[in-house]
């Protein structure tokens, strides 16, 4: 059944209109079938469709149509399905597999299963989210569908040849091809699709049965034209799409007419704050969903096509950069201003993925969050108890810091919660949260190896704990302190090696009383956080790439500006000092609680040294890049003590060396590190696996590479570092963006 085990002959379409046509012309243009043949009960149609090349001929019934088919296409509207369907399930149609593009499967599904008498296993029902402002065969178009959803909706029952056959038509098409169940693909178009065309619909006919509005209409802005350019599709489509899928658009309107009778009470009652809470939600959450929801349906897929960094050879880096705002630190100023008593205002936040995921996170909880812009945002905070529970699941994108501090708060809400990741979080281990959150009373469940998603039962009363960490991680750390806000008694945690502490440089900054002794932290329940102002200084793990790029291109001399030099974060500065590096610190002062400095750095001879493993922990995600520095010293570098970053975005150790050995770089992963042998940088093709420091990292070894150097899947770049390209080629990189399909 699949093209690899038998060829294929015949592709019959079924309504040669726009959707049709363009599957089927596509198809056949890729020369898929050696026929593909259409029927339509329009002759027009079907004479067009010869003539413009869309398919290579049609048949005048539709017996003759599909005698011989091994795929047929059923793409009529969605109420003339069950006639068609019933007209098939009276013919013999062999091996032939069936799907459809309508926009309502629980209907189709239904109409299959009365037609045929239950729900064929070789009927794969599909739905591509593409379409056109034109319409019928003439707008047929093979591209149609490339970098588009198309979303199939099998059952337990449906033929896996059949399934897959259908998957690569889709595929070969340019498509992003997934599955889903039928009830909650019908739940997801009622909400994005069917109900913004009941809208506009409704709207214009209500504004348009008013004589006294039609000024209105003639004096109408671009928005009103925007919202209501819908209104202007097909009456009788729609008609059809909103009786078949009625169940679902009912409910999602009782929930919209729910939330506009809120809107409308706030109006009466003057409730600035609730107005403000929903336009800045809505405003920043449609900028969200369209940036970072990787893996939802009828979104454009961030990472559905490879996105590739070309690094040209050679190059110094001068003059004075600022990079974007420490990570770390955005994150924790929009949980613990969420939490606050008051306005928090914040300066300089970063404007990534990952720190925009824990926004939208505590805009879903009621927050009221506005910004981010040009790093100015300002949190409107509920107090330790005012958060509200999450309408769905909260999406955290790439953000492992996001999913493993909310843990520590949610554990302790009255509200149950769900935390999703896309693909590279959900393979990123949760357990050392969710183990000793469970040992203060915390019902958390996870996924397979305990990885994510995290459901965590509310309602729940923990007890504060000591925790002696197993291994350095201030995610953890942080977490369990955030947890003792809530828990009964003093909760403190031991950590083996420092780590970064802007957890409780922060609390303490929103006056919330924490104790540091060695490495043990400490907090008592029962205190509250009071707004402040934050000035989020440059990130650090963002400088290092910088600091590298300019130590190992000569003639470099570069000042990064207002750094956050925190001493729980310096490692990447000892541990260049300690290989030679031609670092210093200027003007160091101290702003919000963290210390800042100008950081000037010039090339320099580097030596490979053995990395002291205390200042492993301190250095931990900057070691991708370190590896760079290790390949361009002379003589060897160990690193040891960093098992860790086998479970970061991706096994940072075994990436980088695998990547480090394509370029000619002798490195040799240990359980716990790596062995490097400095020497000369070749070129050629490496892959980040989606790691954006690692991304990074080899844009910045094209530095003293004596050929380019490709980087494969780059496109998460963006969670960390959003401007990086155009920094990097501001100081005197020569490394770009190219895409590939």
């Amino acid at each position: 059944m699949t093209a690899a085990q038998k060829p294929l002959q015949r592709l019959v379409v079924i309504g040669l209109g726009l959707i049709g046509g363009s599957f089927a012309k596509g198809i056949r243009e890729l020369g898929l079938f050696r026929e593909v043949v259409g029927f339509d009960l329009d002759a027009r149609s079907q004479a067009l469709a010869v003539e413009l090349g869309v398919v290579d001929r049609c048949a005048d019934t539709l017996e003759q149509a599909c005698q011989g088919a091994d795929v047929i296409q059923i793409a009529v509207p969605i109420l003339a399905l069950e006639r068609v369907l019933e007209h098939l399930a009276e013919m013999d149609l062999g091996q032939a597999v069936l799907t459809d593009v309508g926009s309502a499967k629980g209907n189709v599904v239904r109409c299959a299963a009365r037609a045929f008498g239950t729900m064929p296993p070789w009927f794969v029902p599909g739905h591509p989210i593409a379409g056109s402002e034109q319409s019928g065969v003439t707008a047929a178009n093979s591209a149609l569908f490339r970098r588009h959803k198309v979303i199939l909706t099998p059952n337990a029952q449906t033929d896996p040849q059949a399934l897959a056959l259908v998957e690569h038509l889709w595929r070969a098409l340019g498509a992003d091809v997934e599955s889903m169940e039928v009830k909650h693909h019908d739940e997801v178009l009622a909400a994005t699709s069917h109900l913004p065309h009941l809208l506009a619909f409704g709207l214009v006919d209500s504004l348009a049965r008013h004589h006294e509005n039609q000024d209105i209409f003639r004096y109408a802005a671009g928005g009103f034209r925007d919202f209501t350019r819908i209104a202007g599709s097909d009456p009788i489509m729609w008609h059809d799409i909103f009786l078949a899928n009625r169940d679902a658009v009912l409910n999602i309107l009782d929930v919209f007419t729910a939330d506009i009778e809120r809107l409308r009470d706030a109006l009466v009652a003057e409730d600035g704050h609730h107005l403000l809470g929903v336009f800045t939600r809505a405003r920043v959450a449609r900028e969200h969903f369209s940036k970072i929801l990787a893996r939802r349906a009828y979104v454009d897929v961030m990472n559905s096509n490879n996105v590739i960094f070309l690094a040209q050879c050679g190059g110094a880096l001068t003059g004075h950069l600022r990079v974007p705002g420490d990570k770390s630190i955005s994150h924790r100023s929009i949980m613990l201003g969420s939490l606050a008593d008051g306005v928090t205002e914040v300066e300089g936040f970063l404007e990534g993925e990952d720190a925009l995921a824990t926004i939208q996170a505590f805009r879903d909880m009621g927050v009221v969050i506005e910004g981010p812009q040009q790093g100015r945002v300002t949190v409107h905070g509920v107090g330790l108890h005012g958060l509200k529970p999450p309408p769905g699941p909260l999406y955290l994108g790439n953000s492992g810091t996001s999913m493993r501090l909310l843990s520590g708060l949610l554990a302790a809400q009255p509200f149950d919660s769900v935390l999703t990741g896309d693909p590279s979080l959900s393979k990123r281990p949760m357990n050392r949260v969710a183990k000793p959150l469970r040992e203060m009373g915390a019902v958390i469940e996870t996924g397979p190896e305990g990885r994510p998603p995290l459901n965590i039962k509310g309602g729940q009363r923990l007890t504060a704990m000591h925790y002696e960490m197993p291994m350095a991680s201030a995610q953890v750390k942080s977490c369990l302190l955030l947890a003792g806000l809530y828990a009964k008694g003093t909760t403190s945690v031991t950590e083996p090696a420092p780590t970064r502490d802007h957890t409780e440089r922060m609390l303490r900054g929103f006056g919330y009383p924490v104790t540091v002794e060695g490495r043990t932290a400490r907090l008592e329940a029962g205190h509250s956080l009071k707004a402040t102002k934050i000035e989020v200084p440059a990130d650090i793990s963002s400088a290092a790439f910088f600091l590298v790029a300019a130590s190992i291109a000569e003639g470099s001399d570069l000042v990064l500006e207002h750094v956050g030099v925190n001493p729980t974060r310096t490692g990447v500065i000892d541990i260049l000092k300690l290989m030679g590096a031609n670092i210093e610190l200027l003007n160091p002062r101290e702003v919000g609680g963290e210390p800042v400095a100008d950081i000037r750095v010039r090339s320099a001879a580097l030596k490979g040294i053995d990395i002291p493993e205390d200042l492993v922990p301190l250095a931990i995600d900057e070691f991708p890049v370190l590896f760079i520095a290790a390949a361009c010293a002379s003589g060897r570098t160990v690193l040891r003590g960093a098992e860790e970053l086998r479970v970061k975005e991706s096994d940072r150790i075994q990436v980088m060396a695998d990547g480090l050995h394509t370029l000619g770089v002798k490195a040799t992963p240990t359980p716990d590190g790596i062995v490097i042998e400095g020497g000369a940088i070749g070129g050629g093709e490496v892959f980040s696996h989606g790691d954006h420091r690692i991304a990074m990292s080899f844009s910045v070894a094209a530095l003293r590479a004596i050929a380019p150097i490709r980087i494969h899947d780059c496109a998460n770049v963006a969670t960390s570092f959003p401007n990086f390209l155009e920094l990097a080629q501001k100081a005197g990189m020569h490394v770009n963006k190219e895409s590939a399909s």
